[in-house]
């Protein structure tokens, strides 16, 4: 299958390329960059030597007609004006934000510019997603922490306080893109730990309650603070919650080994191994363990995932594996690094 990636120069973009060239269907034959339009495509991933003879193609709509599958992987507020060139029955995986949120007041509070509308919410392991992903023609990828998080507290949302969900998660610096700013510069990051977007205000807080509300059927409140870590990739969230009801530690561990018994990429962790984020990076892979802190009764859930995998580029594959019936683990299912 012939797909388009548009916005490849990024590090999620990057990443796609990179699993589309492994993949056994899926081929990367329409490549573009807006403001690296004309450069090699190595100049930007040197990684990527089978692109070596490549350049970043300009976006053109005509040319991306002929392809299957669309991947965007651009900036919030610039897919919209792209995907509406394209007819409603052209497939389409979008990386970035635009059509993540139902509510078009979280929109407004969270983003700046007009709220696009919604697509199907492509985090397959949410209940009944797969059906909805299947049948659909637009996938909006989830955000990176939003997956994390929403994962480490899907099972539990029936035995939690769920407008008591606080949140500490640290993401390497390719969570913030590819734009040169002073503050993700060698010399300001290693060493060092810092939060951002402090008190409450970061932009994956509405997706995660939009998520976690459509399955619990009632109010979700989120208190998140990110941290900025000094590595290139990887997130560790921790998610705790007042727990609502008298459940033991081994009680609580089973019901999320029973939510994600079937699910390939969402692995439990024996009791004593504590995640990782060199564990998954460079997989599509989740690890997670599980505690209950008896002193505050509070569930605590520890997670990690590659930003750039589980959190971008190997869950849009996931989706668009899903989207065109192939096996879900096509071209997916290599180890994290380790190291």
């Amino acid at each position: 299958m012939k797909c388009a990636v548009i916005g490849a120069s990024g590090y999620s973009g990057g990443e796609l390329l990179r699993l589309l060239e492994l993949h056994p269907i899926f081929q990367p034959t329409f490549i573009s960059a807006h403001s690296n339009t004309g450069e090699k495509i190595v100049a930007l991933h040197p990684h990527l030597t089978h692109f070596e003879n490549q350049t970043f193609s300009a976006f053109d709509a005509s040319s991306i007609q002929s392809c299957d599958l669309i991947f965007t992987a651009l900036p919030h507020g610039e897919s919209a004006n792209i995907v509406a060139q394209f007819s409603a029955e052209k497939l389409i995986v979008d990386l970035g934000a635009d059509f993540r949120l139902v509510d078009p007041t979280s929109w407004l509070r969270y983003y700046t510019g007009e709220h696009a509308g919604s697509w199907t919410y492509g985090l397959p392991e949410l209940p009944g997603a797969r059906e909805k992903i299947s049948t659909s023609t637009r996938i909006a990828n989830p955000g990176c922490y939003a997956t994390a998080i929403t994962l480490s507290a899907m099972p539990a949302l029936n035995y939690i306080d769920t407008e008591d969900i606080v949140v500490v998660a640290a993401s390497g610096t390719s969570g913030a893109g590819r734009s040169s700013k002073s503050s993700l510069g060698g010399s300001e990051v290693m060493n060092s730990l810092t939060s951002y977007k402090f008190g409450g205000i970061h932009q994956h807080t509405p997706e995660i309650e939009e998520s976690l509300r459509g399955i619990v059927g009632k109010d979700v409140k989120v208190s998140f603070t990110p941290i900025l870590a000094p590595m290139p990739r990887g997130i560790l969230a921790t998610t705790t919650a007042k727990l609502t009801q008298e459940l033991t530690e081994k009680q609580i561990r089973a019901l999320f080994v029973d939510a994600y018994a079937d699910e390939e990429f969402v692995k439990i962790l024996p009791i004593g191994h504590m995640p990782q984020t060199r564990s998954v990076l460079g997989s599509n892979y989740v690890h997670m363990q599980i505690a209950v802190d008896a002193h505050t009764n509070r569930l605590v859930v520890s997670t990690a995932i590659d930003n750039l995998g589980k959190g971008a580029a190997g869950q849009a594959i996931q989706n668009a594996n899903i989207l065109v019936g192939l096996e879900e683990t096509s071209g997916l299912v290599a180890n994290g690094l380790g190291i």
